[in-house]
């Protein structure tokens, strides 16, 4: 089943239960697929198919029902367990990651934050993480079951960063370092390049202000 659906369905099936949550929260009992769509600007027949892949889970005249709905996102997601993640890099991103309470609050649970400066290592953030010594990432690892490691470096460590988290074992990073990793075929690394994003909105205003001046 993985195998046929594609990172943008993933990415979607995040968002809309985001909105279910909302929807929970508020006591709304169903929600159709055309809502859905209005709320994400997306064609209700993407919707319906990307719930598809995992079975009925609407009823035809009545659409989903917001509780089943939810549960049955957060097992598809793999959020019905808890995962343990470990940010590489101790400074001002790092351990803004570490103590944002988010995370925590959808079964992310930051274990250990990792930097090679020692006057560092032995130090919490405000919310009680401690600082580890890179050099011990393997031990802690194994230690405290991580699975996912965020990867908050300068660019230049970024590569031999990635190198010391596959080593240690870890299939999953999350990369806010600029620049494009390499790591091997059974790792999934996702990267978040904050610049990019920053560019995108540059250039939209770029545009919106050239066509006032037209």
């Amino acid at each position: 089943m993985g195998d046929q659906v594609s990172e943008q369905t993933t990415n979607r099936l995040s968002l809309y239960l985001r909105f279910v949550n909302h929807l929970d929260a508020n006591g709304v009992r169903t929600v159709s697929s055309k809502v859905l769509a209005a709320q994400f600007d997306l064609n209700a027949a993407l919707i319906r198919k990307d719930l598809s892949h995992f079975g009925a889970l609407g009823v035809r005249g009545v659409g989903y029902v917001v509780k089943d709905l939810k549960q049955r996102l957060r097992q598809i997601l793999g959020l019905e367990r808890r995962l343990n993640v470990a940010i590489i890099g101790a400074g001002n991103l790092g351990f803004a990651l570490a103590d944002y309470p988010g995370f925590r609050q959808e079964g992310f649970r930051i274990v250990a934050l990792f930097d090679s400066l020692r006057a560092k290592v032995g130090r919490q953030s405000r919310s009680g993480v401690r600082i580890h010594d890179i050099r011990q990432l393997k031990r802690v690892t194994r230690r405290e079951r991580i699975t996912i490691a965020v990867i908050a470096v300068p660019a230049a460590a970024a590569q031999m960063v990635a190198n010391t988290v596959v080593q240690a074992g870890i299939k999953a990073l999350l990369n806010f370092s600029p620049g494009a990793l390499r790591v091997p075929p059974d790792v999934k690394l996702k990267s978040v390049d904050l610049t990019v994003s920053l560019e995108s909105l540059s250039f939209y205003l770029a545009r919106n202000d050239a066509g006032r001046s037209t």
